[in-house]
């Protein structure tokens, strides 16, 4: 699976304080924890954390950059701050994220030519998030159709499902994992699939996030979940996704596979 971590982002309290007070060191320890616990890529959100957001996600992948070779995700709604962080990237870059709304797409996905970046789309558009698997799936072809009148390789595509919090929308968790297994049938090569895994239990009592967060990973994963943005300093989590993966014949048994995993 590919591990986005999430925890680079201004919603964050630690990470609003060290963008604001152009903490370096504060940012670069979040990104090499994240990249010791085995993500793939960092997720990079400057959240309300300045008055100044394209100076702010400048500073922000100059700064993880100057510390970690690594992909990084530019996470913004605001189109001139998503070109300043993927103009700075060294590695590929993945631009969180696109909607189905047409000039969002001809905008982003024009970025991603120009940039060669993946794309993380999300199964909603002005009308909002569809209650059902067919209406998500309806979206996502969209934006398949939109890769391919861009010229770029469906699979640099992630659609995102969106996932809700259950708490106040239970019936969705259900759907999303019916539109990822659907998914998978929309084009040939298919479309690859991502979670933004914590919005789950969002607003959920402390006490059953984790376990909110690992289940839903764990059935994502049956479902054919190839991607998620996740905190991947949560051992029990990562420990779920290492022992899913295991059951779905990813990853070779061993009676330490855990170790083996984190030592690959």
């Amino acid at each position: 699976m590919f591990i986005i971590g999430e925890r680079i982002n201004g919603m964050f309290k630690d990470v609003a304080k060290a963008i604001k007070e152009k903490d370096k060191a504060a940012i670069q320890s979040l990104a090499k924890k994240q990249i010791e616990c085995k993500a793939n890529a960092l997720d990079v959100n400057v959240g309300p954390a300045s008055s100044n957001p394209r100076e702010a996600m400048e500073w922000l992948v100059k700064t993880i950059q100057e510390a970690a070779d690594i992909t990084l995700a530019i996470d913004t709604t605001k189109q001139d701050v998503m070109e300043a962080g993927l103009s700075l990237c060294k590695s590929k870059p993945i631009i969180n994220s696109v909607n189905a709304n047409e000039e969002k797409m001809k905008a982003l996905f024009g970025l991603a030519k120009k940039y060669k970046a993946s794309i993380i789309g999300l199964t909603m558009d002005k009308a909002g998030i569809p209650k059902d698997s067919e209406g998500r799936l309806e979206l996502a072809m969209k934006m398949v159709a939109s890769c391919m009148e861009h010229g770029i390789d469906v699979s640099r595509l992630y659609l995102d499902a969106v996932i809700l919090p259950v708490n106040v929308a239970q019936p969705h968790a259900k759907e999303v994992l019916k539109t990822i297994r659907d998914s998978k049938m929309l084009s040939d090569p298919a479309p690859k699939t991502v979670l933004g895994l914590s919005n789950v239990s969002q607003g959920s009592q402390a006490q059953y996030k984790s376990l909110i967060n690992r289940t839903f990973l764990s059935m994502a994963i049956a479902s054919g979940l190839d991607a998620a943005i996740l905190d991947v300093t949560d051992k029990e989590l990562m420990d779920s996704l290492i022992t899913a993966e295991l059951l779905m014949d990813k990853q070779l048994y061993c009676d330490s596979y855990l170790d083996a995993y984190r030592k690959k």
